[in-house]
C-alpha cells in the first residue's frame, strides 16, 4: 500500500513538471529565434523590397509589436492550440506538422527497432567471454558507431548502396512514378490497409538505407548500455547466489542477469528518443526524407518563426511524454525504485 501510495505520488509530479518543461523549451526557442541574426521579413519579401511593403508585413504578423507582447501571445495561443501561420506560404502551422510528423514518425520507429535489436545482440554476443575477442569487439563498436558523424555515415551509405551498387533508391520516401496511398500518413501501413502491393515495396525500398543508417548510428548506445549492465549483473550477490545453487552459466544470464540488466536500457532507450531527432535532422536532409526535421531545416533556413516554434514545440511534447512514460514504466517494474 505504501509502494502504491508513492508511485502515485511519483506518477503525478511527474505528469504535473511536463507542462512546465515544455513552457521552458518553448521560451528558449522563442527568445533563440528574436535573438538569431536574420529577418523573416527579408526572407519572405526580400531585402530589396519597399521599406512600405516590409512595414506592412511586420504589422501583420505581429512582428513590430515589443518583445514582451510578442512572447506572451505565443503561449497564449499555444494553450488554445493555435501554432500560428508559415510566414513563407501562409500555411498551418498544424497542417504541417500533421503531413509531415507521420513521416518522421515512420522513420524513426523503425530506426529505433533496428538501434535496439542490432545494439542488444552485439551487446550480449561477447558476455560469454568477458574482456574476450567478442567482447572487444562488442566495445569497439559501440564506441566507433556511436562516434562516427551522421552525414559523413548517411553520405557514405548511399554512396555505396545507392550509387555504386545501385539496390536503393538515393533518397525521397516515395517512387514519382505512383501514386501514395491515402490514409494515417504512414505509408507502409496504408499501402498494406489498402492492398496496393507496388506501393508497399516503394515505401520499403526508400525506407531501408535511412532507416538503417539512423538505427546503426544509434545501435551502439544500446551495446554499450547492456555490455555494462549485463557486466555489473554477473558480478552481483543474487547471480553468486543462483550459481551455488548449481544453475548452469546460461540459465544464470537468462534468468537472473539479463532481466536486470534490461531494465537500464528501457531507460536509455526512452533517451535515444532525444538523440533520435538530433540524428533524423542529419539523415532527411541527406536522403531528402520528407518529414518533421526536414521541415524544421527548411524553415531555419528561411528564417519562418512559426513553424520553427511550432515543430520545436511538438518534438519537445513527444520527447517529454516518451521520457515520463518510460520513466513511470520503469518505476513499475523495478521495486528497487524509491520515490
Amino acid at each position: 500500500m505504501a509502494r502504491g501510495r508513492e508511485l502515485f505520488r511519483y506518477c503525478a509530479t511527474r505528469l504535473a513538471l511536463a507542462p512546465l518543461m515544455l513552457w521552458l523549451i518553448a521560451s528558449l526557442v522563442f527568445l533563440l529565434l528574436r535573438v538569431a541574426p536574420g529577418d523573416p521579413v527579408d526572407a519572405v519579401l526580400g531585402s530589396r523590397a519597399p521599406e512600405a511593403a516590409k512595414a506592412a508585413l511586420r504589422s501583420s504578423l505581429g512582428l513590430d509589436q515589443s518583445l514582451w507582447n510578442q512572447y506572451f501571445d505565443f503561449p497564449s495561443k499555444l494553450v488554445h492550440g493555435d501554432l500560428g501561420n508559415a510566414l513563407i506560404n501562409n500555411e498551418s502551422v498544424r497542417s504541417i506538422i500533421s503531413k509531415t510528423l507521420p513521416a518522421s514518425l515512420e522513420l524513426g520507429i523503425t530506426a529505433l527497432i533496428i538501434a535496439a535489436v542490432l545494439g542488444l545482440a552485439v551487446g550480449f554476443s561477447g558476455i560469454a567471454r568477458p574482456e574476450g575477442k567478442l567482447d572487444f569487439a562488442g566495445r569497439f563498436y559501440g564506441i566507433g558507431t556511436y562516434a562516427l558523424p551522421p552525414f559523413w555515415a548517411a553520405m557514405l551509405i548511399q554512396l555505396v548502396f545507392a550509387v555504386m551498387l545501385g539496390w536503393l533508391p538515393v533518397g525521397g520516401r516515395f517512387p514519382p512514378s505512383l501514386i501514395p496511398p491515402e490514409g494515417s500518413g504512414f505509408l507502409i501501413f496504408d499501402s498494406v490497409i489498402s492492398g496496393n502491393w507496388a506501393a508497399l515495396q516503394g515505401s520499403v525500398r526508400h525506407l531501408v538505407l535511412p532507416a538503417c543508417t539512423l538505427g546503426l548510428l544509434l545501435s551502439g548506445v544500446f551495446t554499450n548500455a547492456l555490455r555494462l549492465n549485463l557486466n555489473r549483473s554477473l558480478k552481483s550477490d543474487y547471480v553468486e547466489s543462483a550459481r551455488s545453487r548449481g544453475l548452469s552459466e546460461v540459465q544464470v544470464v537468462l534468468r537472473h542477469a539479463l532481466p536486470n540488466a534490461l531494465l537500464p536500457v528501457l531507460t536509455i532507450a526512452g533517451i535515444t528518443v532525444a538523440s533520435l531527432i538530433g540524428g533524423a535532422l542529419l539523415i532527411e536532409v541527406t536522403f531528402s526524407w520528407p518529414g518533421i526535421a526536414m521541415s524544421l531545416y527548411e524553415s531555419i533556413n528561411q528564417r519562418d518563426y512559426p513553424v520553427v516554434q511550432g515543430i520545436v514545440v511538438a518534438i519537445a511534447a513527444l520527447v517529454v511524454m516518451v521520457s515520463v512514460a518510460v520513466d513511470l514504466l520503469v518505476a513499475v517494474l523495478d521495486p528497487r525504485i524509491r520515490y
